[in-house]
């Protein structure tokens, strides 16, 4: 599995991208791979990927270099179990609040793959500010292999919106708040991923975030958007 090709990448230093394709479609997943995606992010929390699907891509996407990343809807241990059975190249779990939320996941891992858990990425998801501020205590947590920052979650944990207006930059405090997990996920020797924008990663880049989640859609916006334009004159 091509989890455990991530996990030696990004050990060795490495900046590693994630982009999401938004639909249900191994063929639009592969594509990503092809143009230069180190892996894709299967999103079954808010997509309508069915387990067949996450099966097929799972195996396209590798037959192009790639990995497979899957988010269940929660952590679950049976959904974790059944992603993992289905053939996801790493798991990506959401709402991670705690570190004895952490330890289960990881015990969930071992249990849908004990010959070969090692081959899968662990991806620990935190999402509020009760989980930055247990991170010192979930960092400690081994088995997982990024510690991943959701501004979209937290900025709503935070009582704000999701996300800012198409091409503007994240509320402040926001920022800071992701800074500092961040730092603490960095000062424990571990390593962080965040979401982000092609304008914001230079910043997270040069903070040491190596685990990069980018949208698809903005570069379909941008192109389309330059093609009207060109149209219009």
């Amino acid at each position: 599995m091509n989890g455990a090709k991530l996990r030696a990448r990004l050990q060795a230093g490495e900046p590693i991208t994630m982009f999401t394709p938004h639909h249900s479609s191994s063929g639009l997943a592969a594509r990503l791979v092809e143009l230069g995606a180190d892996s894709v992010f299967v999103d079954c929390e808010h997509g309508t990927w069915s387990f067949e699907d996450v099966r097929e891509t799972a195996q396209i996407v590798r037959s192009v270099g790639g990995a497979a990343i899957i988010r269940p809807h929660s952590h679950e241990r049976p959904i974790i179990i059944r992603y993992l059975n289905a053939g996801a190249d790493g798991i990506m779990v959401p709402m991670v609040d705690n570190a004895d939320e952490a330890r289960a996941i990881v015990e969930a891992v071992r249990y849908a793959l004990p010959a070969d858990h090692e081959k899968r990425l662990v991806v620990a998801m935190i999402e509020t500010v009760e989980a930055i501020g247990n991170l010192d205590e979930i960092a400690r947590v081994e088995g997982i292999d990024v510690f991943f920052i959701g501004p979209g979650d937290l900025s709503q944990d935070m009582g704000l919106p999701p996300a800012p207006a198409f091409g503007e930059p994240r509320p402040a405090e926001v920022r800071e708040k992701v800074a500092e997990a961040v730092g603490k996920i960095r000062s424990a020797g571990k390593i962080a991923g965040t979401l982000v924008t092609a304008d914001e990663l230079p910043e997270w880049l040069e903070k040491g975030v190596q685990f990069f989640y980018i949208h698809s859609d903005p570069f379909l916006r941008r192109g389309i958007a330059a093609i009207r334009q060109t149209l219009a004159r």
